[in-house]
């Protein structure tokens, strides 16, 4: 399922304003690769590209190509429904349907699809998914209780578990750990490690020592003032970022000198 991304001289605006100037990088099957930098470089914006997300504000355009193993995502005809279902992502706070069950949280995307299911093929969907999430051994016994009522890491869990249903090829994370406490922190972590076997994950985070564990690659994005676009400014093997970055101020945010 994992594809390979490329992103080429991407620029990103929102009306007439560059918020992501001239990014270029490329992403590996079966990878987990992290984008670090200061707020409001651009990190969040980039990754909501790759699905087309950022689109859902008025005035937002890109100029360049993101690819999906040779694939323009936005070439001629190309439907952003089929890219959302083709590449998956995870939010920053846990946003399970409240009024929904887990069961029924878990086969939403699947059923906004339009896909016709048999309840048998639909049950073990859902376990397929909750097993994927590491979450069914916490709630096997109550798939009919609201997902909203399950803590804040299970509810992230449960949103990894809803995204990896409709099968997608890639899985994006912005800052999926950051409401969460250390224990349900690292339960995602873990969880992170297991679904890179299956799908090309790319993860935005403020935390050095998450993007160190999780990550085989990272991006460093840093803005050179307020109203100036962000861009990358280092793409390498997360060892190499991290132990022997080849740019000063990628050493300096790491270091915690700024950011």
């Amino acid at each position: 399922m994992s594809k390979r991304i490329e992103i080429n001289d991407l620029n990103v605006y929102y009306s007439n304003f560059l918020a992501v100037e001239g990014v270029s990088l490329t992403i590996e099957p079966r990878t987990v690769t992290a984008f670090i930098g200061p707020s409001g470089c651009g990190k969040s914006t980039l990754l909501r590209t790759i699905n087309r997300m950022h689109e859902v504000i008025p005035g937002a355009r890109v100029e360049g190509e993101v690819l999906i193993d040779g694939q323009d995502l936005y070439g001629p005809g190309i439907d952003p429904v089929v890219v959302r279902r083709q590449v998956g992502m995870v939010f920053q706070r846990p946003n399970p349907f409240p009024t929904m069950s887990i069961r029924d949280n878990v086969i939403a995307g699947v059923k906004l699809n339009n896909r016709k299911m048999s309840k048998s093929d639909a049950d073990n969907l859902v376990e397929q998914s909750l097993q994927g999430a590491n979450l069914w051994n916490e709630v096997k016994d109550r798939l009919d209780k609201p997902g909203s009522g399950l803590s804040g890491g299970q509810q992230q869990r449960l949103c990894i578990a809803r995204a990896i249903a409709v099968s997608p090829d890639v899985l994006l994370m912005d800052e999926p750990c950051s409401a969460l406490d250390p224990i349900s922190t690292l339960a995602i972590e873990d969880l992170i490690g297991e679904l890179k076997n299956e799908f090309t994950i790319v993860i935005v985070t403020h935390n050095m020592q998450q993007a160190s564990r999780v990550s085989d690659r990272t991006a460093f994005f840093n803005i050179s003032g307020t109203g100036e676009p962000g861009k990358l400014i280092e793409f390498d093997d997360t060892t190499t970022i991290f132990e022997n970055p080849h740019v000063q101020s990628t050493e300096d945010y790491i270091s915690g000198r700024f950011g």
